[in-house]
């Protein structure tokens, strides 16, 4: 069976798309910094290592997204009272990644009493890090989520394994594989780097980091 390429929502045509034969199912596949909201019956997918993703679904109105972030928010406090004041304009951060996906939603028909979220990442991968990475996106994303008064239904978070995750936006199916060996020494060497330039205020930061 052929599958027909339908054009994305406008804001998410940049987002690469392509047919995963085995399931018959286009998938768009986001990178850090990247998020994707879709009406179609697709599925979205990401790796990650100690990077969250946030899966968010209307499932009565068929429309969800998906979210990866590095970090919680510009700077070293990750606590409600000062994520709540950020000011983080770009989806590399957790505080603005969790807005626009919601907010997308809505935008595009979804409604915020039916919204469910299932977490995924926030891995301990990151070896040479003097703090965790991980468990503060972890922390961050369950106190968002707690303070917009939204359900999460499931959560596959912490470890010490990245995840290849594939969410299917329309009915809030998740799968996921935890990747105890494979691709490990890359992602975490591909995370380091991307959070160097991260924290960087000067530094432009590649969105082509390649984690499959």
């Amino acid at each position: 069976m052929n599958l027909e390429f339908k054009p994305a929502f406008p804001e998410f045509s940049h987002i690469k798309r392509y047919v995963d034969k085995q399931r018959n199912i286009i998938v768009a596949k986001i990178l850090p910094g990247e998020f994707y909201v879709t009406k179609q019956d697709e599925a979205i997918s990401t790796v990650l290592g100690s990077c969250i993703s946030a899966c968010i679904w209307d499932e009565k109105m068929g429309i969800g997204g998906m979210n990866h972030f590095m970090l919680p928010i510009k700077g070293d406090s990750f606590g409600v009272e000062d994520w709540q004041h950020d000011n983080s304009y770009t989806c590399r951060y957790g505080l603005w990644a969790m807005e626009y996906l919601i907010n997308e939603i809505l935008k595009y028909g979804g409604y915020r009493q039916n919204l469910k979220v299932k977490l995924f990442g926030g891995g301990k991968v990151l070896a040479n890090m003097t703090s965790d990475v991980g468990d503060k996106n972890i922390v961050f994303a369950q106190e968002y989520i707690e303070n917009e008064g939204l359900e999460i239904v499931s959560s596959d978070v912490g470890g010490t394994w990245p995840r290849k995750v594939l969410f299917y936006p329309t009915t809030g199916r998740a799968l996921v594989k935890k990747l105890h060996t494979t691709h490990n020494d890359t992602i975490q060497r591909r995370e380091s780097q991307y959070l160097d330039k991260l924290e960087q205020p000067s530094a432009e930061v590649s969105q082509d980091i390649e984690l499959f």
